[in-house]
Formats: C-alpha cells, structure tokens, sequence
C-alpha cells in the first residue's frame, strides 16, 4: 500500500511536467515572423514599417517586396526594380524614383509630396488615395493606373503616357499635362481648377464635363470631346 502511494505521487509530477514541456514546444513555431528592417535590398524583402528615411537604393532589385507603411522620407530610389512592391501608407515625400521600373506596385494612401518620379515605368499601379502634391511624374508611364480620390495639386504630368488612366474624383488643381497621352483617361468628378491642358488631346477623355474645362487652362490646340465647347476665358493667364 505505502508503495503504490508512492509511485503515484512521484508520477503525477513527472506526467504534468512532461505535458507542460510539451505544450511549451508547440507553441513557439505558430509564432508570427516579423519585418527584418536589417536585411539587406532583394527581392521579397519584408520592410514592414520600416524607418529607411534617406537611403540608397539605386539600381537594387525589390520586386515583390513589402514596403507597407515603411518610412523613406528623402531616398533615393534610382533605377531600380519596384516590380508588384506593396507601398500601401509608405511616407515617400522627397524620394526620387526616377527611370526606375514600379509596374503594379502599390501607392495606396502614401504621402508623397515632391517625390520624383521621372520617367517611372509605373504601368497598372495604383494610387488610390495617395497624397502627392508637387509630385513629378514628367515622361513616365501610367498607362492603365488607378489614381483616384489622390491628391495631386500643382504636380507634373508632361510628357507622361497616362492611356486608359483613372482619374477620378482625384484633385488636379494646377496639374501640368501638357505633352501627356490622355486617350480614354477618366476625368469623372475631378477637380480641374487650372490644370493645363495646352495642346492636349482631350477628345477621348471619359466623364468630361464642361463645369471641368471652364476652370481649367487649354488653348487653340487642345481637343475637346464631342459636345463640349472652348472657353472664351483660353487660353489663360497661369502663375505659379
């Protein structure tokens, strides 16, 4: 009987310890990876909420990375490979993405004012929601991107291919587009007070009204789609 006792009240113990060790095992591989903010520029890399202000990240390739809500305030982002990289909320103001490739990438809601982005393959990228104002996008490609509801007052298109583009309900104030391919872009509901639009061929441009071309700046040269007349206030008068 003293025996018996005895070995159950050593073995409890052992058997509790055991499951506790046990439990503790599993645990630690369901454990949630976490942004390496120390890895080193490659494609996939997970910059999640990174601090990266005033980097250099010229002729680097970060296809398929995530940047979202990552920090590059004044970088340098120069003939590089931005290829499906997700940006959602990044804070880019004053970056330069210059003649860099960014086709698909991911610019929802960032904050971007005055960043570079000069002759940028940004092909099906979108900016729903971003804020860019003073941003220049001179000669780059934004053939098919979603730029609605962004914020682009006295920014730069001239030059840039922008067919099939959506804009709409997007803030154009003093935008530059002269020299850009605007065939079948989407206008709808955007706010056109002096945007230039000197020489530019608006005739295919969708959802058009003639509310936006009164308080907008065209001349001689620019096309209107059917239905729609020149102001007698063109061309205008447009300061900095």
């Amino acid at each position: 009987m003293n025996l018996k006792t005895k070995t159950i009240a050593i073995g409890f113990p052992s058997v509790g310890l055991f499951a506790a060790c046990f439990i503790g095992f599993v645990a630690f591989p369901a454990t949630p990876a976490t942004a390496a903010c120390s890895d080193y520029p490659a494609p996939s890399v997970d910059w999640t909420g990174c601090r990266k202000r005033n980097v250099m990240l010229t002729k680097n390739d970060l296809t398929d990375s995530n940047f979202s809500g990552i920090d590059l305030l004044g970088s340098d982002l120069r003939n590089a490979k931005f290829d499906n990289t997700d940006f959602t909320k990044a804070q880019m103001s004053r970056v330069n993405m210059s003649s860099s490739s960014a086709t698909k990438a991911n610019f929802t809601k960032v904050e971007a004012a005055r960043a570079v982005f000069q002759k940028t393959d940004l092909r099906n990228a979108n900016f729903d929601k971003a804020v860019m104002f003073r941003s220049d996008f001179s000669n780059s490609n934004l053939v098919n991107a979603n730029l609605n509801k962004s914020e682009f007052s006295r920014s730069k298109f001239t030059g840039a291919n922008m067919e099939s583009a959506a804009l709409s309900f997007a803030n154009l104030a003093r935008v530059d587009f002269r020299g850009a391919n605007l065939t079948n872009v989407d206008l709808n509901t955007s706010w056109t007070y002096l945007t230039r639009f000197e020489g530019v061929d608006l005739s295919s441009a969708k959802n058009l009204s003639q509310a936006q071309v009164q308080i907008s700046c065209g001349d001689s040269a620019t096309k209107l789609p059917e239905g729609l007349i020149t102001p007698p206030t063109w061309p205008c008068k447009v300061t900095d």
